[in-house]
């Protein structure tokens, strides 16, 4: 899937990427991303594999810039 970094939080280690039309906020950890994490910024886009968990919603693996 492609999507847009929606919201950063860089101090926590966390973001959400923006993925219409089905999805409208993905969250995701600095350890499922392929590039370095502090090099990304609200309104990048980047890809991603979707993991849907049913308990705590959709979440991105393998980002990549």
């Amino acid at each position: 899937m492609n999507g847009v970094i929606k919201r950063l939080e860089s101090d926590k280690g966390y973001g959400f990427i923006d993925a219409p039309p089905d999805y409208t906020s993905v969250f995701f950890h600095h350890s499922c991303v392929n590039a370095r994490f502090e090099q990304l910024h609200e309104g990048q886009a980047v890809a991603f594999e979707l993991d849907v968990d049913k308990g705590k919603g959709p979440r991105a693996r393998s980002v990549t810039v």
